[in-house]
Formats: C-alpha cells, sequence, structure tokens
C-alpha cells in the first residue's frame, strides 16, 4: 500500500492556479483538490516554476494579459488560460504571451480540467475545435494570400531555399546542387549560409536536422 502511495504522489502533475479574480482562483481550486491526480503548490513553493499554470479570467482583458506576462517573465513555459470567453484574435494574444492550451469555463469540469493538466504537463497544446478550426484557416489563407506569392513559406524559407535544403538532405554536393538549379556555387553557399546564420545553426547537418525537424522539406 505504502508503494502505492508513493507511486501516486510522484505521477501527481503539480498545478499552480492563478486568476484575476480570487473567486474565480478559489473556484478551480476546490475542484482540483479532491482530485488524486492533481497536487496543487503554491506560488512561493519550490517547484511552482516546473508546475502547469492555470490562469483563469472572464476574458483576456489588460489585466489577464498582464498576469500572463508576469508569469511568462518568471519563467513558467506550462500555462493554460481558462476564459469564460475569447475570440480568434484574443487566441494569438495568448500565445503571443505564453499560452499553450486554453478552454472555455463553461465547457470544462473536474475530469476535464484534470486531463487539460496532464496535457500540458507533457509538453501539448489544446485549442477548442471551434477556435482551432478558424485558427488553422486563418494561416491557411496567410500562406495561400501573403507569403506564396512572395515566394516564402511559414517556417520562414524561400522556395529556393528550401529546394537547396531539400537536396543537401540529399547528400548532393555544393557544385552539384549548383548544376542542377542552374545557380553558381557561390550562390549555393550563399543561400546555406543565410539560412544557417538566420536560424542559429552550425552547419549542413545541423540546417538538415533543422529542415526536418521542421517539417520545411
Amino acid at each position: 500500500m505504502e508503494t502505492d502511495t508513493a507511486a501516486t504522489t510522484l505521477t501527481r502533475v503539480p498545478v499552480l492556479v492563478r486568476a484575476t479574480d480570487p473567486i474565480l482562483q478559489g473556484g478551480v481550486a476546490v475542484t482540483l483538490r479532491t482530485r488524486p491526480e492533481i497536487r496543487l503548490v503554491d506560488e512561493d513553493a519550490a517547484e511552482a516554476r516546473s508546475a502547469v499554470v492555470f490562469v483563469v479570467a472572464d476574458r483576456l482583458d489588460d489585466q489577464a494579459v498582464k498576469l500572463l506576462r508576469t508569469l511568462q517573465c518568471g519563467g513558467h513555459t506550462k500555462v493554460a488560460l481558462i476564459a469564460g470567453q475569447i475570440d480568434d484574435n484574443e487566441i494569438l494574444t495568448a500565445v503571443e504571451n505564453g499560452v499553450c492550451a486554453v478552454a472555455r469555463r463553461a465547457e470544462i469540469n473536474a475530469d476535464a480540467l484534470v486531463r487539460l493538466a496532464q496535457a500540458v504537463n507533457t509538453g501539448e497544446g489544446a485549442l477548442p475545435p471551434d477556435l482551432l478550426g478558424r485558427l488553422l484557416d486563418r494561416v491557411a489563407r496567410l500562406q495561400r494570400n501573403v507569403l506564396e506569392p512572395r515566394g516564402l513559406h511559414l517556417g520562414g524559407t524561400s522556395a529556393r531555399e528550401t529546394e537547396v535544403l531539400r537536396l543537401v538532405a540529399e547528400g548532393y554536393s555544393t557544385k552539384e546542387i549548383a548544376e542542377q538549379l542552374c545557380y553558381s556555387q557561390r550562390t549555393v553557399k550563399a543561400i546555406m549560409h543565410d539560412i544557417t546564420n538566420r536560424f542559429h545553426l552550425r552547419n549542413r547537418p545541423h540546417a538538415v536536422a533543422y529542415a526536418l525537424r521542421e517539417g520545411l522539406i
């Protein structure tokens, strides 16, 4: 029994609850306090910085944004926003201020809070399905209407940079890449130099690994 208890303690997710209103904060804290999967922590606890932070607010107003920025400056990287109402533009503001998951208060219960804490703790993000769909649509329109006409991609590389990276990944030399793309070798070297400098990469293998990880090639 003692072993089971120790194992449960080790797997409980540490959660810090912050809110723009004490009543909102107390309500979420009370809901989580009885859950064996969660361990509530205080702001001054040693593990607070690595804990999942639930920020509870009616709207993403100036007060809520200020709270998010304070947490971001404090080094918190596992922040979930639980809002009464939130629209598409506020989602972008939340993400810019360190939020990795969003939920509406009206759509979330104790079980959902636990699942959200567990997801954020393992590095996963979460958005309400309708907001996620509209956000993806905006991203697609940005790529189609703004970036593609300029020969750019969301990853920050141009079409010719992507093509050079693809050929480098396939093992072609600078000379072979230049011949295939009808560039000079100097141009190919300049393209790779720009890529490694822009993304702070060490060398060609590092550039290829980065491109693969980010889905650029």
